[in-house]
């Protein structure tokens, strides 16, 4: 195989969350090419923006050896293939590998002899291998092992986390012959300073990943179904996790909606792959219903509360804050808040929203219902949900908050952002 170097250059196919920050720092130490197929993209990013706030214009100023296309034949040019693209569910919650074929035919077209195709997409274990490598060799007419070799290094980008980046997080590689291995943990550690962990194969690597986020999914269904139970109980579910949390190994788990494109869709991509192997898994999937179930959980709570105040949930004005899949974050994909509007719009409520991270001129062409592109009036809803915690929220306060809402109006904090006595209810 032969020697790297730092003047090889590097490919990233996608720019997302993932593949931008990787192509950004990659970018500041050696010739690297961020591909992505949607013009508009590449675009904003030649202008020096980056609509997904992961990357601050100072940051793609830095990268001096970056180059950004939307043309595939411009990749032929590099020696390395980083694929960082999406990797979803269905509507029947079955792993949606449509763009990562799409991703690994363009590699397939254009790469020679001797490249290495590493894989950060979250996938099931063996995807790699099995779904990915015989679509590299069809397209390029090439064997693994023998011309050219692969690798895999899952992603664990954070969205909206300004503590823990890309270099600051222990980077897990593989590869599919050791030589291979050890060419891919060099070219990541040239890059992440905290270090990392060589896999002793990749689908090692490939499960590891799925099961960082299987298992957070799982301790946060567990505290959903507590917040259930306690507050047929009447007791208040942070009280309870404050006290627990004394303890020196209580994990500090808190209830929520658990969207966007990781926690909610990654065990998805394992309970898959066991189903395959007739394996029916009875935990995780028990997990992942509750998790589902509770954007709707959180609209009926608000409707019981304001019906308890004598306001008609029919016909009400409701302001919803925050409308992405997490806190400090514009990403709206796979929210759960969405669940929580369909199910107070299903009784006929008036449903407004307001969040101040995402593109409101985007998201009013995606969603059918009023999106406000400034801070809402006061007193003038039935109900206030606090959906997600962004920054901006806490800066305005419980009070000002509170006000957006009639006199009497419920004010219901999902995440219990604020002191329990500064709200009418939270999880």
């Amino acid at each position: 195989m032969p020697v790297d170097g730092e003047h090889e250059r590097i490919g990233i196919i996608g720019l997302g969350y993932v593949g931008l920050p990787l192509a950004v720092e990659f970018g500041k130490k050696r010739p690297t090419l961020g591909f992505d197929i949607r013009p508009a993209r590449i675009d904003e990013l030649r202008s020096g923006r980056d609509s997904t706030k992961e990357v601050d214009p100072a940051e793609l100023t830095d990268a001096r050896h970056l180059s950004f296309t939307c043309e595939p034949a411009e990749l032929a040019q590099c020696r390395y293939f980083i694929v960082a693209v999406p990797t979803p569910v269905d509507l029947a919650n079955r792993p949606d590998l449509r763009l990562l074929h799409e991703a690994s035919k363009t590699v397939g077209q254009v790469m020679g002899k001797g490249a290495i195709v590493v894989y950060e997409s979250t996938v099931y274990p063996g995807c790699t291998r099995d779904y990915c490598v015989p679509i590299l060799e069809q397209y390029s007419g090439l064997k693994m092992n023998e011309d050219f070799f692969v690798g895999y290094s899952p992603e664990r980008i954070n969205p909206g986390d300004r503590l823990h980046r890309l270099t600051t997080i222990t980077k897990v590689t593989s590869g599919s012959t050791p030589e291979a291995a050890q060419m891919v943990d060099a070219l990541y550690a040239s890059i992440v300073t905290a270090g990392t962990h060589k896999a002793p194969s990749i689908e090692v690597a490939e499960a590891a990943k799925v099961i960082e986020n299987t298992q957070r999914d799982l301790n946060i269904a567990l505290m959903n179904e507590l917040a259930i139970i306690f507050n047929k109980l009447d007791i208040d579910t942070g009280d309870v996790l404050a006290a627990a949390s004394s303890k020196w190994n209580f994990l500090p788990f808190r209830p929520g909606l658990v969207g966007g494109h990781c926690i909610s869709v990654d065990p998805y991509y394992l309970t898959h792959r066991a189903q395959e192997v007739g394996y029916h898994p009875e935990v995780i999937l028990a997990g992942r219903r509750i998790n589902d179930q509770m954007g709707p959980y959180v609209a009926n709570r608000v409707a019981r509360m304001m019906m308890t105040r004598s306001f008609p949930v029919v016909g009400s004005r409701i302001l919803v804050l925050g409308l992405a899949f997490k806190e400090n974050c514009p990403d709206l994909r796979n929210s759960k808040v969405m669940d929580v509007i369909a199910t107070l719009r299903e009784y006929n409520a008036e449903v407004e929203a307001w969040d101040p991270q995402i593109d409101t001129g985007a998201a009013k062409a995606e969603l059918d219902f009023a999106i406000l592109e400034d801070p809402p009036p006061a007193a003038r809803y039935d109900a206030v949900i606090l959906a997600v915690g962004h920054r901006e929220f806490a800066e305005l306060g419980a009070e000002k908050i509170r006000a957006f809402g009639r006199p009497g109006a419920v004010f219901f904090d999902v995440k219990g952002l604020f002191a329990k006595h500064e709200s009418d209810g939270r999880l």
